[in-house]
């Protein structure tokens, strides 16, 4: 993940606050001014002080990029520790440099512009920015890259029912996350990592219950779901404080923190479905309020589906695997 960080030019509480509220996950700031900091939120500080989270000499290192010596000064860190590179005139010819021989590169930015830029320079982009203005709009449009940044764009494909078993008791989860999910947003669950339906959240109107627009009824325990950063994980190894991946029918994504787990033993049904040679399965709870999504948002009761029934899924490429849940290349046959 990019790391985007905002440096304070001088004490300031909207300008610290905005940033905070923007998703910046550092503030670079005077050392005076960490105590004022940490009143308003728990956020890395990085100062030259030994009060801050990163200590600047110590844990990071600054670098003002005017010849090729300095670019030598950033090299010699081999990536060990973030660096700081600071330019009299932004120019991308130095980035690239750097990014070609190194790594753990933070580029000083002061505008969206430039921050994309720098993320984007060589494919490969800085490892971070770090934004230096005083200017609230500016602050504001870069939290947009942070989120453009942090959310992956998935393909969605549409798949062909096969079959829908009754199967009885298991433990099934339920994921309540700490955000309102919109109309066709769910989660990508499945029996095997390399395939996973697109599971919609419970923000249906039905004579059963009230709508839960936080909530998704994922699927048993022993489930895959995929997270952010292209990880997946056990449904049953969830817990409060992870970062769920949201994702729609049209496989834009964000991230949303899960609030709560639960786990329970309920009536549980399969689906399987198919598009070409590859098959799809989830073992979810046998209920009516558990829909997956079908096209344009829209979606389907498990209670309900049949064979011939189109709904969405996630297919992952060919000869991946999980090892902890990070994707390697490796002979794997999952059924």
């Amino acid at each position: 993940m990019k790391k985007f960080w905002y440096k304070l030019p001088y004490w300031d509480k909207k300008l610290a606050t905005l940033a905070i509220e923007s998703g910046f996950e550092a503030i670079y700031a005077d050392a005076e001014n960490i105590d004022k900091i940490k009143e308003l939120s728990r956020v890395k500080i990085i100062a030259q002080s030994n009060k801050a989270d990163l200590e600047i000499g110590k844990d990071i290192a600054e670098v003002f990029l005017k010849n090729k010596e300095s670019e030598d000064e950033a090299i010699k860190y081999q990536g060990k520790i973030p660096i700081i590179v600071k330019n009299k005139e932004w120019t991308i010819i130095p980035l690239e440099n750097l990014i070609s021989k190194t790594s753990n590169i933070i580029q000083s930015v002061k505008n969206y512009k430039e921050a994309k830029l720098a993320l984007e320079t060589m494919e490969v982009g800085a490892d971070g920015i770090l934004l230096e203005t005083d200017d609230l709009n500016k602050i504001k449009k870069v939290s947009e890259l942070i989120k453009e940044t942090q959310n992956e764009k998935l393909k969605i494909v549409e798949t062909e029912i096969e079959s829908v078993e009754a199967l009885g008791i298991g433990d099934r989860v339920v994921i309540d996350t700490s955000s309102i999910l919109n109309p066709g947003q769910g989660m990508l669950v499945g029996d095997s990592s390399s395939a996973m339906f697109l599971v919609y959240n419970e923000n249906v109107e039905n004579p059963y219950c009230d709508p839960r627009a936080f909530r998704v009824n994922a699927g048993g325990a022993h489930a895959y779901i995929r997270m952010p950063g292209d990880k997946t994980k056990y449904l049953a190894e969830l817990k409060s404080g992870d970062k769920a991946l949201i994702v729609d029918p049209q496989g834009n994504t964000e991230q949303a923190i899960i609030g709560r787990v639960k786990i329970e033993k309920r009536p549980m049904l399969i689906v399987k479905a198919k598009l070409e040679n590859k098959n799809i399965s989830l073992i979810m709870q046998n209920a009516e309020t558990i829909r997956l999504t079908k096209k344009d948002n829209g979606y389907i009761s498990v209670a309900k589906l049949k064979k011939g029934d189109k709904v969405l899924a996630f297919l992952q490429e060919s000869g991946i695997g999980r090892h902890f849940g990070q994707k390697i290349k490796e002979t794997i046959l999952e059924k």
